[in-house]
């Protein structure tokens, strides 16, 4: 018969283990972390906009040298576009060697695989037509067996 839980009203909810001081240490170290990230993540926008609207305020004035300023940045332009260009074709030669990996080295091993799959479902199948089979037959007969020489007084029932 199983036995009842008790009532919800007095089942108390288990709270986890209060943290050691090393756990508080390392999540107090971790906190500190994400703080200096995210004030250095905070400084570095805001040094940008700073830099952003001096840029703006220069490039206003009318003795700016603004066709130097362009040259400079259509060269910064290019050279970004070359940098670019490598990584994009780093990109496609990875991306060859990972369809590469594929075709010739997980292929076979999943066919590997399924092979042996079949196999062991061809043996567990042989295992049961020639060896269960007959032991489970060979258990009825004896267990029959056993019956009659009780029924016959022979065998004392147990």
């Amino acid at each position: 018969m199983a036995t009842k839980p008790p009532p919800l009203s007095t089942q108390r909810p288990q709270t986890p283990p209060p943290p050691t001081p090393e756990e508080l240490a390392i999540l107090r170290e971790a906190e500190r972390k994400q703080k200096t990230v995210i004030a250095g993540v905070i400084a570095v926008i805001v040094l940008f906009l700073v830099l952003l609207g001096a840029a703006i305020y220069f490039l206003m004035q009318p003795a700016a040298p603004t066709d130097k300023i362009r040259d400079v940045f259509i060269i910064v332009v290019a050279l970004e576009s070359l940098v670019i260009g490598v990584a994009l074709i780093v990109l496609i030669i990875q991306f060859t060697s990972l369809i590469n990996l594929l075709q010739n080295e997980v292929r076979p091993i999943l066919h590997a695989t399924s092979e042996t799959v079949n196999v062991l479902r061809g043996t567990v199948e042989f295992l049961g037509e020639e060896v269960i089979e007959p032991v489970m037959k060979l258990s009825g007969y004896l267990a029959g067996l056993k019956r009659m020489l009780e029924l016959m007084g022979i065998k004392p029932k147990s």
